[in-house]
Order: structure tokens, then C-alpha cells, then sequence
């Protein structure tokens, strides 16, 4: 059995001839569901089509909304071990999770901000950690002392970024009475934060959870 040299090409030209095909195919297809998109209905008035639209939106970001603030919660925060055996567990050891005053400050409170874009923001940061759970990442409390470093080096950026902004929504400068609070912390605020020069994080790393290795961060001792 012989071959000619030709076949090749005649190949070549069938695959690309069924390509401009299929390209052809779904360029037709995308075209018509468009003008069925744009067409007027016979059916439905117009009254009824923005009802309808009008109802299927609410619909939408109702369940939008839901779905976020679950996800928002120290439940959700803490469902994974990672979260629940390291940082959670240190949390609870701190004046933020037990005081005098009974008021706690959950996993959301400090990590999320609280205005509405600047969460959606944050959340679409933090689909990195899915992608950390499934390769386990931290899944050990090994591997976890070996990343603390990196992971608390983001959180501290993030704070120095907004001007720990998630502080502030409890911690009010305005509403600080600096005679209540110790000679070394009223004269540090009155110094620092009322002038602006520093942020919270600058002084407080480590308020709620333990610190890493601080062996040649800038600025600690």
C-alpha cells in the first residue's frame, strides 16, 4: 500500500476545514440567541417581563446576601481544623474573646471589613485560602508554625493598608479617655495614633493571637 505525499495536507485541510466549521456552527448559534434575547415577546406584556425581572433580581441578591453573611460568621471561620486548632484556639486566651465587659470580637470583626464593597473585596482575597485547604497547605500544626510568619506578614500589610480600619470600628480615637488608660499607653496614643504617625497594628501585633518568630521584622524588638 503506497501513500502519497499529498494525504498529509489533505488531512490538514479537513481538520481545518471542520474548525471553521464548529467556529461557523456557534457563531450562528450565539447570533440567534441573541435576537431571541433582544426580540419583543408575543406572550408577556412588558409590565409583566419587568416584573418578573424586577422579582428574579430581588431573588438574586437576597440569596447573594444570604450566602455572604453565612460565610461571614465565626461558625464558617472556624469549620476547619486549621483555623479552629491555631489561631482560634489561641484567640480564646485573650482579653478579645473573655473581659469584664462581655463583649467579644469574633473572626469577622478584626479580618473582614465591614462596609459592603471593601467586604466583597476582601472575601474574593480570601478564595485563595480555598485553594490552600484542598493542597493542605497548613494541615498540620508543622506546617502551620512554618507559614505563621508569611500568613501574619499579610494580615499585618492588610491592616497597615487601611489603617486597621477593623480596629477602628471598636476602637474609636475620638472617643478614647486617655486619663483611664496607663502613663505608657496614653502617652504612646497621644504620640503615635492621635497624630496619626502610626496605626494600631504598628504597636498591637499579637493582641489576639501568639506571634511568629519576630527575628528580622522591621521595627520589632
Amino acid at each position: 500500500m503506497t501513500t502519497t505525499a499529498d494525504e498529509p495536507n489533505e488531512k490538514q485541510e479537513q481538520k481545518l476545514e471542520t474548525k471553521r466549521s464548529f467556529i461557523a456552527r456557534s457563531w450562528d448559534f450565539a447570533r440567534e440567541l441573541w435576537q431571541v434575547l433582544i426580540r419583543p415577546s408575543s406572550v408577556f406584556g412588558l409590565g409583566v417581563l419587568v416584573l418578573a425581572g424586577f422579582m428574579a433580581g430581588v431573588i438574586f441578591w437576597g440569596g447573594f446576601n444570604t450566602a455572604l453573611e453565612l460565610t461571614n460568621t465565626e461558625k464558617f471561620c472556624t469549620g476547619c481544623h486549621e483555623m479552629k486548632d491555631n489561631v482560634f484556639a489561641e484567640l480564646k486566651s485573650t482579653i478579645h474573646f473573655t473581659n469584664r465587659s462581655g463583649v467579644r470580637a469574633t473572626c469577622p470583626d478584626c479580618h473582614v471589613p465591614h462596609n459592603w464593597t471593601d467586604k466583597i473585596a476582601r472575601k474574593m482575597q480570601a478564595s485563595k485560602e480555598v485553594w490552600g485547604k484542598i493542597f493542605g497547605t497548613i494541615d498540620t500544626r508543622e506546617k502551620f508554625l512554618d507559614h505563621r510568619l508569611e500568613l501574619a506578614a499579610h494580615e499585618w500589610a492588610r491592616f497597615k493598608a487601611n489603617d486597621s480600619l477593623e480596629c477602628r470600628n471598636c476602637h474609636s480615637a475620638d472617643s478614647m479617655d486617655i486619663t483611664k488608660q496607663s502613663p505608657r499607653a496614653s502617652v504612646a496614643h497621644q504620640r503615635f495614633l492621635f497624630t496619626k504617625e502610626k496605626t494600631c497594628i504598628d504597636c498591637h501585633k499579637g493582641i489576639a493571637h501568639q506571634l511568629p518568630d519576630m527575628r528580622g521584622v522591621p521595627g520589632w524588638q
